[in-house]
């Protein structure tokens, strides 16, 4: 059994993988790559355990060097 348990949304088997998470810290977007976390095999909801929450909250906090910096386009939906 995974420490995931089955998805808390559709109740899918969960199997854990390496995962790219758009994290929001303050607002300020971060993307998190190799972030180790369960995914549901039926709809794909990432779930993270509290260990590795408190590890990117940390990590967008500052106590880690980006490893890179990308520039993100704003967009704007009208009428």
């Amino acid at each position: 059994m995974t420490p995931y348990g089955d998805c808390v949304y559709c109740g899918g088997a969960v199997e854990e993988k390496r995962i790219r998470i758009d994290y929001r810290y303050h607002g300020q977007l971060f993307i998190m790559e190799d972030v180790p976390a369960g995914v549901c095999l039926q709809c794909g909801e990432p779930i993270l355990t509290g260990a590795i929450a408190e590890k990117l909250e940390n990590m967008a906090r500052g106590q880690t060097a980006p490893v890179a910096t990308v520039a993100v386009p704003v967009l704007k939906m009208t009428g």
